[in-house]
């Protein structure tokens, strides 16, 4: 059975370069070890990457104790769904790649919501 994406389609790929994705696959799979839901795949943008930074989780500092390159704008990266609802309330939402980001996702965020920040 494949997984579906917010649009129900087959899950696509994020991103592989760097690659993301909580289990590395390059997709925003997710499982129960995943607590931090990392079903968004977003188009990390400037303001983003500094929201990010200030709420405690620096993505653009590498850290390759966890092969993590360290993210620059306009890299395509998993993000925590609960992440993605709080810089959408901080008006700093990153655009999002529909077909890449998990079905999952809406268990936290309204579909309208990401269809009116999708990448385009």
């Amino acid at each position: 059975m494949a997984i579906k994406n917010v649009l129900g389609t087959k899950l696509e790929l994020c991103n592989l370069n760097p690659i993301t994705g909580f289990t590395r696959s390059g997709c925003c799979e997710t499982g129960p070890e995943d607590v931090g839901q990392h079903t968004v795949c977003a188009e990390v943008t400037e303001e983003f990457l500094q929201f990010s930074k200030l709420k405690g989780n620096d993505l653009t500092t590498p850290r390759p104790e966890y092969e993590f390159v360290g993210l620059k704008k306009g890299d395509r990266w998993c993000l925590c769904a609960n992440r993605w609802l709080e810089a959408l309330e901080d008006g700093v939402a990153p655009p999002v790649v529909l077909e890449a980001t998990h079905e999952k996702a809406l268990e936290i965020i309204d579909l309208a919501e990401l269809k009116y920040h999708q990448l385009r």
